[in-house]
């Protein structure tokens, strides 16, 4: 799917005045179908054998994963994984077919994220406060047993063991080795030629994973003053907007402009907007599995700029 740049009208007067561009990583810098997406589906598979002994194939269908990313809770791919486990346990305590049940699971998910899929099962009456215990999301990242399973497919056993210092239960190959890196030398030299050192990184990524995937580029970031919120408290996760306002402040950016994937990403513009900051966004469709669907979503949700992708910045922003 292909469609003609997307810039509001009201954006056109503005292109001028940006002075800093702040950039997601997921779907925006680096297409992750094939390693974040990936692991979805083999930590779901993992835990549900481990627990259940419940051999399961690939759960999350393109539509689920976009329909929980459209709601702008689920930034972390880790909260997808979370949803979706609590919803497969509810479908074998009630006998309620997944594919219905995630279904309205979807309908009554909201920015909070794993809080609402938590209260949706509370309202109906499932009690799933053992395998809630057990997935732990909510503790440390190094602690957290759904974090942990999933960190250990996606890094592999030797990065994982680098990384947390313990050994992986796991011996397949690294899936952030199937990251597809988008950004390359022609665009980041007209980046640096526009913002000069105003450029940074604002992603659900940590360090490590970014700086890893990133290498050939790490020294046009400013890293000093991006975010990653892999590293942060959960609290800070997207939507809050907490982690943009640092970025910004950081590089002392008067006129910004981020670069997201994500409903998420977009809603964490917009509360920075009612904090006082002079921010706009621009959505990324392209390395999604349903970019039909993730175009009219930022369309319907005012977006002042609508990318396939970020090779059609020079375009949309006059670079030369």
């Amino acid at each position: 799917m292909t469609k003609e740049i997307f810039i509001s009208d009201d954006i056109i007067q503005k292109i001028p005045k940006f002075d800093a561009i702040i950039f997601d990583c997921d779907g925006v810098l680096v297409d992750i179908r094939n390693s974040y997406d990936n692991a979805i589906n083999k930590t779901i598979s993992a835990i549900m054998k481990e627990l259940f002994d419940n051999e399961v194939g690939d759960t999350v269908t393109s539509k689920i994963h976009f329909g929980l990313k459209a709601v702008g809770g689920f930034n972390d791919e880790v909260a997808v994984v979370y949803a979706i486990i609590m919803t497969l346990v509810a479908s074998k305590k009630t006998n309620i077919e997944f594919e219905k049940l995630i279904i309205d699971v979807i309908n009554n998910a909201n920015e909070s994220g794993i809080t609402s899929i938590d209260d949706y099962f509370i309202n109906q009456n499932i009690d799933l406060k053992e395998i809630k215990l057990k997935l732990d999301y909510e503790n440390s990242r190094k602690v957290s047993y759904i974090h942990r399973i999933f960190n250990q497919l996606f890094y592999g056993s030797s990065l994982y063991e680098e990384i947390f210092n313990e050994k992986s239960q796991f011996t397949e190959t690294p899936l952030i080795d199937l990251d597809n890196i988008i950004l390359d030398d022609n665009l980041m030299s007209k980046l640096k030629t526009r913002f000069g050192t105003k450029i940074s990184t604002v992603t659900g990524r940590g360090n490590f994973a970014f700086s890893y995937s990133m290498k050939n580029f790490l020294d046009n970031f400013d890293i000093k003053n991006s975010v990653f919120l892999e590293d942060c408290s959960l609290k800070l996760a997207k939507p809050n907007p907490e982690s943009l306002i640092e970025s910004i402040s950081g590089i002392n950016s008067k006129c910004s402009l981020y670069i997201g994937d994500s409903m998420e990403d977009l809603l964490m513009v917009e509360k920075c907007k009612e904090h006082g900051y002079d921010v706009s966004f621009c959505g990324i469709y392209g390395s999604s599995d349903e970019p039909e669907l993730k175009y009219k979503l930022f369309q319907k949700n005012n977006a002042s700029f609508i990318l396939e992708s970020i090779k059609e910045l020079p375009k949309a922003l006059n670079l030369v």
